[in-house]
């Protein structure tokens, strides 16, 4: 048993050094939000996406601009021979997840509560490449 998951470990590993991604985690925005923005850019290439990103009036767009410019970065660093224009990629994934919420009371009328509930979020970005115009 132990050896299987050794096996299985490192072909995670091996998948994981083909793949692009950066996280968000505990962004103080309601994902609901988040994932209006994130619905915009999914499977778009990464030029039109950080287009979209840049001129978006939601606050959650700067958030997913900065994510997504880590992201290629990622991508420069496992590919220092590459060029991001020869390389055409495009956001593979991107998932919009539930966080940590903080709970608050705000006083109501004839001496009850109301609880507000604080929101946060985790976004995963996954950049994929096209292979057929690399040699």
């Amino acid at each position: 048993m132990g050896v299987r998951k050794r096996e299985r470990a490192e072909a995670i590993k091996e998948a994981k050094k083909t793949q692009y991604f950066a996280k968000l985690n505990n962004c103080p925005t309601s994902p609901r939000k988040m994932r209006l923005v994130a619905d915009l850019i999914r499977g778009e290439k990464i030029d039109t996406a950080l287009n979209i990103l840049r001129f978006s009036k939601k606050e959650a767009s700067g958030r997913l601009e900065k994510l997504l410019l880590s992201a290629i970065a990622n991508w420069q660093a496992k590919n220092e021979e590459a060029s991001i224009e020869d390389a055409d990629l495009f956001i593979k994934e991107i998932r919009v997840d539930g966080g940590t919420m903080l709970k608050r009371l705000r006083p109501a009328p004839q001496g009850r509560a109301h609880r507000i509930r604080k929101r946060s979020n985790h976004v995963t970005l996954v950049l994929g490449a096209n292979d057929n115009t690399q040699s």
